[in-house]
């Protein structure tokens, strides 16, 4: 097998404790990676170790690219309180995009390929067809704004680099929509959930294994990598429930009531409509994920396995 980008030296993993984080370093388990976490004490979820880096200081990434000079950074670390955002928009913003253009400005130097992961929350969502990548963005949140931003300081670096929009990301670990709806599913009979805002849910181990195998078919630039169909989040919640229980991790299904966004006010406001178009990545790598179902399918059975 020919040697790729991958292969060429260490690969520095920004967020490697976080939900994507832990499934790259699973997709990456042999090779050479240097894991680093926000957290200032250093230990992973597993109790493995990594290097530690306030994402909140400038400078402090870019000088551990310098020091490390690996051939890959993957950034899969980001401000994500979408809500807290709101009234911390200096931090969002120090995390979201200045630190990814320092980021880039280092790869750039030491001649590293970025990866890098934006978001849905970049388009307005009051789109009728799926997004593409030549779409205009218009965020209507702090997070969306400077989110956009990151991928904007990126480009503008110079640095070789591929960006991967993604929404509504979910793992078998970590916090996500997935495993509220469990907790709260094994609780209560009766729940309340939006129905107006629609996307694709999308496995974080998905996402590891495709965008690795598209950084090694060299592709670079912009792309979106979604799930086949789409969903609300009630319809989602649902399924979630519905697959609980045929595989015994729930004694019984909640009822779920679909409401309005307008009956559950949050401070920021989300993309009515979150659903993206990966032909692109298709076209250029032939590489399509497969439907939402599927993949809520598998990490169900990832936590049937585990219980």
């Amino acid at each position: 097998m020919s040697a790729t980008v991958l292969d060429r030296g260490p690969v520095l993993l920004v967020g490697a404790d976080g939900q994507l984080g832990t499934e790259l370093r699973k997709a990456l388990a042999v090779r050479d990676v240097v894991p680093l976490m926000s957290s200032l004490h250093g230990r992973l979820p597993d109790g493995g170790s990594a290097r530690a880096c306030d994402l909140s200081a400038p400078g402090a990434l870019a000088t551990l690219v310098a020091e490390l000079r690996p051939a890959v950074v993957l950034n899969a670390a980001a401000y994500t309180a979408v809500d807290r955002a709101e009234s911390e928009p200096a931090l969002a913003r120090r995390i979201n995009a200045d630190a990814v253009g320092e980021l880039g400005a280092a790869a750039r130097a030491v001649g590293a390929v970025v990866v890098h992961y934006s978001t849905d929350y970049v388009f307005a969502g009051d789109g009728n067809r799926p997004y593409r990548e030549d779409d205009a963005p218009g965020p209507v949140s702090v997070y969306g704004r400077t989110k956009l931003e990151g991928e904007q300081a990126l480009a503008a670096s110079g640095a070789e680099a591929v960006t991967f929009r993604l929404a509504w990301v979910y793992a078998a670990h970590s916090t996500n929509f997935l495993r509220t709806m469990l907790r709260i599913g094994a609780e209560r009979g009766h729940l309340r959930v939006v129905a107006d805002q629609i996307g694709a849910p999308t496995p974080a181990h998905w996402i590891a294994e495709t965008s690795l195998r598209a950084l090694e078919a060299g592709v670079r630039g912009l792309y979106h990598l979604a799930p086949q169909g789409e969903t609300s989040w009630h319809a989602y919640a649902e399924a979630i429930f519905a697959g609980a229980v045929s595989r015994g991790l729930l004694p019984r299904a909640p009822v779920v009531e679909a409401i309005a966004s307008t009956e559950y006010p949050t401070p920021a406001a989300r993309p009515a409509w979150s659903v993206l178009d990966s032909g692109k990545l298709a076209r250029d790598a032939g590489l399509r994920l497969g439907h939402w179902r599927k993949g809520l399918d598998e990490v169900l059975d990832q936590l049937a396995t585990a219980s």
